[in-house]
């Protein structure tokens, strides 16, 4: 087949000319953090109102319901925002499914809510710009691109962009495996793995534990030895847990909740953990070295442990249809005379999910840009119009050749 890519320029052209800054310019202004509901649902309406252009169901889709476990040790319902379900063209011979999120790791407190115009504006700095509006708006930009191609009656395709991703999607996860169903390939809008727009390729897995200790409290004087301290028992498992990281796994506990009076024994904590295996065999792994330790710290400690959470993300490596995904993609780039690679992330996202689904996944097709998760994040103007374009060329490419 031939990779001359002259046939598609009327609709590169048309995605590189949508109104993207301008739409990153007005949501990154609203706040959306992840546990921001009010922020979220004026995020969610704007998002319809501009996905409302493409030619399909467009669903604001309520959340599963969760919850958390918080500073006392009591497991407390949560609630997540609405997420964005866009449904094209279901009986298309090539079907697709590209996703993204509306929420950002910026509280309604948080000081970072403006944005600066950086070197004459090349660059763009804001809450959101590329982790993910910037990848948002590209996103549909190759959409509108795609439906003014004659190939684009070839291609199906469900969006979801859900209001969760940042705190490992557990309201969306459901949503998002029942979209990847029967999916040729997916497209993730996270920002670039490096800003020259390296993509990012295989993932660790993920998983966030919070680990109640119940104890027994006592005098501290008195009669110490009659209690049992739920905080030495949670830091010597912390501490084992900390010891027991290895190739291939990933552990960081991060934070220890409970106690109170220094004359009394501690009878609660709460030990918070993440571990990230490399590999599905290393996620095995890593749950029986939980149960292990969680065994020999009760008993030792003569106190009661439950463990609440489990691995939202799974692990995500290259295999061969990923593989070749990430060639179209790349080659697609080097076309266009941007080339690009990819090179394995620490980080997780949806992808790990979609993938875990058996749907090859490119999760980085997003902005460039750099500095995600701090006051200093930015997005790189250019790369808006030269992403939307790499999208387009992919989608058009899989019209063409009806299978990876």
């Amino acid at each position: 087949m031939s990779t001359s890519i002259d046939i598609h320029y009327p609709a590169l052209d048309a995605a590189a000319a949508a109104p993207m800054l301008a739409q990153v310019r007005q949501w990154s202004l609203v706040n959306s953090g992840s546990r921001n509901l009010d922020g979220l649902a004026v995020m969610a309406g704007l998002l319809a109102d501009a996905f409302a252009a493409l030619p399909g169901e467009v669903v604001l889709r309520d959340a599963a319901p969760g919850e958390a476990v918080d500073a006392a040790g009591n497991v407390q319902p949560l609630d997540y925002g609405r997420n964005l379900h866009v449904r094209v063209r279901p009986d298309a011979p090539v079907q697709l499914l590209l996703t993204g999120h509306m929420d950002t790791v910026y509280p309604p407190d948080h000081p970072f809510q403006t944005l600066t115009d950086i070197d004459g504006g090349a660059v763009l700095n804001g809450p959101g710009v590329a982790d993910m509006k910037g990848g948002i708006a590209l996103m549909l930009a190759a959409l509108a691109a795609l439906e003014a191609s004659p190939l684009g009656a070839r291609i199906g395709y469900e969006v979801v962009i859900n209001s969760d991703e940042e705190i490992a999607s557990p309201g969306s996860a459901a949503l998002i495996a029942e979209a990847a169903r029967g999916k040729l390939a997916a497209l993730t809008y996270e920002p670039s793995s490096l800003p020259d727009g390296t993509l990012a390729g295989a993932r660790p897995g993920s998983g966030n534990f919070s680990i109640i200790v119940t104890g027994r409290s006592a005098h501290a004087g008195r009669n110490p030895e009659d209690g049992r301290n739920a905080i030495v028992a949670a830091s010597d498992l912390a501490l084992r847990l900390s010891r027991a990281r290895r190739a291939g796994l990933a552990i960081n506990p991060a934070r220890i909740d409970g106690g109170g009076p220094n004359n009394v024994v501690p009878d609660r904590a709460i030990l918070r953990v993440n571990l990230r295996p490399a590999l599905p065999e290393d996620e095995a792994v890593a749950r029986r070295l939980i149960d292990d330790l969680v065994k020999a710290i009760a008993a030792e400690h003569d106190v009661a442990i439950h463990v609440h959470g489990g691995f939202g993300r799974p692990p995500k490596p290259i295999d061969e249809k990923a593989a070749r995904l990430f060639a179209l993609v790349e080659e697609s780039a080097a076309l266009l005379g941007r080339p690009i690679t990819h090179k394995a992330s620490g980080g997780v996202c949806d992808g790990n999910n979609i993938a875990a689904c058996g749907v090859p996944v490119v999760d980085t097709m997003g902005a460039r840009g750099g500095a995600i998760h701090s006051p200093d994040e930015y997005l790189i103007v250019e790369s808006l119009p030269e992403r939307a374009q790499l999208s387009t060329l992919v989608m058009l490419r899989l019209a063409e050749r009806g299978s990876l």
